[in-house]
């Protein structure tokens, strides 16, 4: 067999290998293996210096050929081999859009929130806007604007944040400038009527914070709604009407209200509220005590000498203040027995509301 008969049948050895690669790594195998530095093709190549001057031409001639259908193969088949890899890949990549989408976790808003929109939509509903004040306040607005005397026990380190110098030792500023977080959201009261004049019907809803150990009915940061209404011929009946009102739209039209007489320095004459127990429907039991009411608020009207640190003139105005919690509306409205679970962060809990 004369060398042009050679490379000949490696062309056509070489062609059928070419097409036998199914994969492009394959494919550089057969490349190798005849146009490679020890290739098949790259070897006949080599040994053309050899032949004689007769011969030289014409097996140069076919030796160009067979290289050329060796690469032009080679091309066409790696070209074909990467369309089917793109074409799989694309195909393992694509998304179908038709089909559902993974469905995610949504947050929600948490029970303390939800029940203090609720208690504004119920004084929103009768005309009241809501105001906000700062969470740390001046011993001024928290206590004296509220006539708290000097000697005043809820003033005392053991009840209320005070802020404090580096050492620890004492308040950053002495008598009615100390600064400290508030222990209730009446502050809000004393800024709304030093700004506004009568007629007012406001809430003021917001964290306080007061030195309590956490247990099943106390806490040391909780969220309150303060109502203060200051207009010419309001009375406790008012008052009274205002809170029976607010009770049935929480808790439902079946619930009883009752009001006992308290004391807050803010308000004379001062009320405590109860709410008929729901579980027991007032008869007593475990969850009342076996008296049959729950306390829920505080409230009375405003007494005289608040209006005196704010301008008012208690001749002309009267008006009416309540403190609500809403950690302790929760409580009685979804029958969580330990408030503590309020703030406790277990989604097990807060998953059901």
């Amino acid at each position: 067999m004369t060398i042009g008969e050679d490379l000949r049948a490696l062309e056509a050895e070489s062609l059928t290998a070419v097409e036998g690669a199914t994969t492009l790594d394959a494919l550089e195998e057969v490349r190798i293996a005849y146009l490679g530095k020890r290739g098949s093709l790259t070897a006949i190549l080599r040994g053309l210096g050899a032949l004689s001057a007769e011969e030289r031409p014409e097996v140069g001639r076919i030796s160009n050929e067979v290289r050329r259908a060796l690469e032009s193969a080679l091309d066409r088949r790696r070209e074909a081999l990467e369309r089917t890899a793109r074409a799989s890949r694309i195909a393992a990549e694509a998304v179908d859009v038709t089909l559902p989408g993974r469905a995610r976790p949504l947050g929600h808003q948490h029970v303390l929130h939800q029940v203090v929109d609720e208690i504004v939509e119920v004084f929103s509903g009768l005309g009241y806007r809501v105001a906000e004040g700062p969470e740390v306040e001046l011993d001024y607005y928290n206590f004296t604007a509220l006539n708290h005397p000097a000697d005043h026990p809820a003033r005392a380190l053991q009840d209320t944040f005070y802020a404090r110098d580096l050492s620890g030792d004492t308040a950053v500023v002495e008598g009615e400038s100390d600064v400290l977080l508030r222990t209730h959201t009446s502050p809000g009261q004393v800024h709304v009527m030093e700004s506004e004049k009568p007629p007012i019907y406001v809430i003021v809803p917001g964290k306080v914070y007061r030195r309590d150990v956490a247990d099943p009915s106390h806490l040391p940061q909780f969220t309150q709604v303060e109502g203060l209404v200051v207009d010419e011929g309001v009375t406790f009946g008012d008052l009274k009407g205002t809170l029976e009102h607010f009770v049935r739209e929480m808790f439902g039209p079946d619930r009883r209200v009752r009001l006992r007489p308290h004391f807050f320095p803010f308000t004379e004459p001062s009320a405590e509220v109860d709410v008929s127990c729901g579980i027991c429907g007032g008869e007593g039991c475990r969850s009342c005590g076996g008296e049959g009411w729950l306390e829920i608020l505080g409230c009375g009207m405003v007494d005289p000498n608040v209006f005196g640190y704010v301008g008012i003139d208690p001749e002309r105005y009267t008006g009416f203040a309540f403190g609500i919690g809403a950690e302790r509306i929760a409580g009685l409205k979804y029958g969580v027995p330990d408030l503590r679970h309020f703030i406790e962060g277990d989604t097990r809990f807060l998953h059901q509301f």
